[in-house]
């Protein structure tokens, strides 16, 4: 079977629920915290592992108690994180996730996910493999990687996310790329909004296509997504679910999409499977650790 390897970011999510979020200068008692392992890297790794397909961690960890339950928690998860290097100095990322009702707000110290290097990646991209990087992690080591993947025949998945500024030839490495409406109007200067017509959205999503992505996937919360290709455009309806958590549903949806691209599946085809995947996440709480199994994501889709 083909394996996913997620290079990207580890983090550990210090989780605060409370009614609503506190006000400028007010202190908010009553609240309540968890400690749960995150990352957009981590959580697309897991997602794709949880998904019954061998896959691999590649990132960067300070030398702290934190990085020692990411790792713990990577094995758990069936996720090979022999390719996570620890280094000396910075600490390991840290997410500060501020959950209110069925809202979050996500602040993050990135730490050592800044030095991660492309240098730190050992092992060599092999044809049969799906691999998936993030904006997490410095954008000039991202490029150089999907460039090895890619001339060694692998497929690529990046997740525009958190958008930053990127260099114009950076998608021609890019078989898929992935982000939300946000992201699609931060690299595209469109003005969308959540209301926007799908005609907007799809005419965004080609402006990344013109840069030499060769297929583009906008996730719309609760409209599902739509994936533009050669082909033309196809809209991906939304699952109904009971939100919990919202914390991680775009990174299941990564995870889930390359999961699936892994076993075959065309863009499309792998679109509806992670929009699955995602409503069975919001389900429960924090990121890495909602991920679903391949059984409650076939279970979901058997409703439709």
């Amino acid at each position: 079977m083909s394996r996913v390897v997620v290079c990207g970011s580890l983090n550990m999510d210090v989780v605060v629920q409370s009614t609503r979020r506190p006000a400028t200068g007010e202190t908010l008692l009553g609240a309540t915290v968890s400690f749960l392992p995150g990352g957009k890297g981590l959580n697309q790794a897991v997602a794709a592992a949880r998904l019954g397909v061998p896959t691999a961690m590649i990132g960067s960890v300070g030398n702290d108690a934190f990085a020692n339950g990411l790792r713990g928690f990577l094995a758990d998860s069936d996720v090979d994180s022999s390719g996570v290097r620890e280094i000396d100095g910075p600490a390991t990322g840290v997410a500060i996730i501020q959950v209110a009702g069925k809202d979050n707000a996500i602040t993050v110290a990135s730490g050592a996910n800044l030095l991660f290097k492309a240098q730190m990646v050992r092992q060599e991209p092999r044809a049969d493999e799906v691999w998936v990087a993030q904006f997490e992690t410095p954008i000039a080591e991202i490029r150089a990687i999907l460039a090895r993947a890619r001339a060694a025949g692998a497929r690529t998945v990046l997740n525009l996310a958190p958008f930053l500024p990127f260099p114009d030839n950076l998608l021609k490495r890019v078989d898929v790329a992935v982000l939300n409406e946000i992201e699609l109007s931060q690299a595209t200067r469109a003005p969308l909004r959540p209301a926007s017509a799908l005609r907007h959205v799809v005419a965004a999503c080609e402006k990344l296509r013109a840069k030499g992505a060769r297929a583009v996937v906008a996730t719309l919360g609760g409209r599902g997504a739509v994936v533009v290709t050669t082909d033309g455009a196809t809209a991906i309806p939304s699952f109904k679910a009971k939100v919990v958590d919202t914390t991680g549903a775009g990174d299941c949806f990564v995870g889930a999409l390359a999961a699936r691209m892994a076993k075959g599946a065309t863009p499309i085809e792998a679109a509806r499977y992670a929009s699955a995947a995602a409503s069975c996440s919001v389900e429960r709480l924090g990121a890495a650790p909602s991920m679903p199994t391949a059984r409650e994501v076939a279970a979901r889709l058997a409703k439709c």
